[in-house]
């Protein structure tokens, strides 16, 4: 008997990923992405963005054929795929599935006015306790802008899509979405478990707009024989699984229980963690949306925690604090010389934009405590570090507010997650252990399509090879520093924002 493959798609928006599993040994056989350089973003206006769902369409062909090249794989070995892409899109199809207008991305900024208006008028208790956040600058607004100011190529919307419920649509001629990918458009109702009627009604949607949905993991719709042909895959494969990058990126991390985190700490950092009962934060300071494996019988929510000033910040740090050309491996040396709390360095690392977890206010990036006589370049160089990771753990306060209990933290050993201190320091503040894989997206949907085609039987037997690399407990010895460091920071943030 040949090998079977799965086949995993992650539709970022500056490039999509395609990656082909071995579904026997779970091991990755080949990847690629396009395109090479980042796919360009359409901004008519100053706050909007928008991408042309075809590109995403053309660039998902394109790496799915260089993977299938590379591997020598043929179309009849895929059993399934899987999709991940980029949260709070709007696609707008008509009857002939024919895309209206280019989709508004997760960045752009044009609906805030929108969602803050019906968090307004529908009250903020209601919103939070229905949809778990504010309607905010999410699908939905983004549709009521559509119906302002687009009238009549509104009354041409026969359904509204997320990026990944078009690529699905594309192969499979069928269109349908999932009660997570609702919830990131804040369109799912936890409390009526059910569409959020209120909200459609409050902007005048009608409820044909939604696609069916269906579940997260299922055989969700098939390969169609034009896409078949279009592609070289198989007509008849199933299509079964699909999810918003963040959570299926914890996902890809083998993050599904109450209690555990996925983390990514790049330019922006995410905290992502999982809540076993319905609860949001009051402030909105984080995000809650439908995870994976929710279900209307089985709570289990993401909790999503944005930092802006992360890896940023790091990188500015190199640039303009570390001597001229230091790798930021020899940076990280250089710096743990210095004692944890940067001998009284604190610095605030929000240089970034506003930042949700601080009710959107705008601190900007500060250093507090330099004493001329006594620090120097690896002092401030560790003081940005720590800063980061504090920013991390106050966000994270707020999780443990809502009812986490936050003990393990997963995370890709990538970006900031290759620094010693910074994982030091996060376990020891967070009380958390920190596991670090090697995975991705694309191979965490492609893993995702085998637990939804019933390959797998659960998320275990899917997950059971994934790479574990390194394994960071809290320092012991060290403790009372670390939260000394961390009070002395939170003291110095609270002086600043109130």
């Amino acid at each position: 008997m040949g090998k079977s493959y799965l086949l995993g798609f992650d539709i970022g928006s500056s490039s999509v990923k395609a990656s082909l599993v071995n579904a026997d040994n779970g091991q990755c056989a080949a990847s690629a992405f396009y395109p090479e350089s980042e796919a360009p973003i359409i901004a008519k206006q100053t706050g909007w963005a928008e991408q042309e769902p075809e590109m995403w369409w053309e660039n998902a062909k394109k790496a799915l054929w260089k993977i299938m090249s590379d591997a020598q794989v043929k179309g009849e070995e895929i059993q399934a795929i899987g999709i991940s892409y980029q949260m709070h899109g709007l696609v707008c199809v008509d009857k002939n599935q024919q895309v209206l207008r280019p989709s508004i991305i997760w960045c752009d900024s044009r609906a805030v006015p929108y969602g803050e208006k019906a968090f307004d008028v529908l009250g903020h208790e209601h919103c939070l306790s229905h949809i778990l956040n504010s309607p905010g600058n999410f699908t939905a607004s983004k549709l009521a802008w559509v119906k302002d100011n687009e009238p009549e190529l509104y009354s041409k919307i026969d359904k509204i899509m997320l990026p990944g419920d078009y690529i699905a649509m594309r192969l499979s001629g069928t269109t349908n979405t999932t009660i997570s990918g609702l919830s990131e458009g804040m369109m799912w109702d936890f409390k009526e478990k059910c569409p959020a009627q209120f909200l459609f009604d409050y902007y005048g949607f009608d409820n044909h707009l939604l696609a069916d949905i269906v579940p997260t993991f299922s055989i969700q719709s098939t390969v169609s024989k034009m896409a078949a042909e279009e592609l070289g895959l198989k007509e008849g494969t199933p299509i079964s699984y699909r999810a918003g990058d963040q959570p299926n990126n914890a996902l890809s991390l083998n993050v599904f229980n109450p209690g555990e985190i996925a983390s990514t700490a790049g330019t922006s950092g995410v905290v992502y963690g999982v809540l076993g009962e319905v609860n949001y934060d009051k402030k909105s300071r984080v995000n809650t949306f439908a995870h994976v494996n929710y279900a209307p019988d089985q709570e289990r929510l993401g909790v999503l925690l944005c930092i802006n000033g992360t890896g940023i910040l790091n990188a500015w740090v190199r640039r303009n604090i570390a001597p001229e050309g230091m790798s930021y491996a020899d940076m990280n040396e250089m710096m743990s010389q210095i004692p944890i709390g940067s001998d009284g360095i604190q610095v605030i690392p929000f240089g970034n934009g506003a930042e949700r977890v601080l009710e959107n206010k705008e601190t900007g990036c500060s250093f507090h405590g330099i004493q001329f006589n006594k620090h120097s370049k690896a002092h401030l160089m560790r003081a940005a570090q720590e800063g980061i990771v504090f920013s991390f753990c106050y966000g994270m306060e707020v999780m443990q507010e809502m009812g986490m209990n936050i003990n393990m933290i997963h995370a890709g050993k990538a970006n900031m997650f290759l620094s010693e201190i910074f994982r030091n320091t996060l376990a020891s503040v967070s009380g958390a252990t920190i596991e670090l894989y090697d995975t991705d997206g694309s191979v965490g949907a492609a893993l995702g399509a085998g637990i939804g085609c019933g390959l797998y039987k659960d998320h275990e037997e899917a997950f059971a090879n994934l790479k574990k690399l390194q394994v960071i407990t809290p320092d012991e010895h060290h403790l009372d520093e670390y939260k000394q460091a961390y009070a002395a920071w939170k003291e110095q943030l609270l002086r600043i924002i109130h």
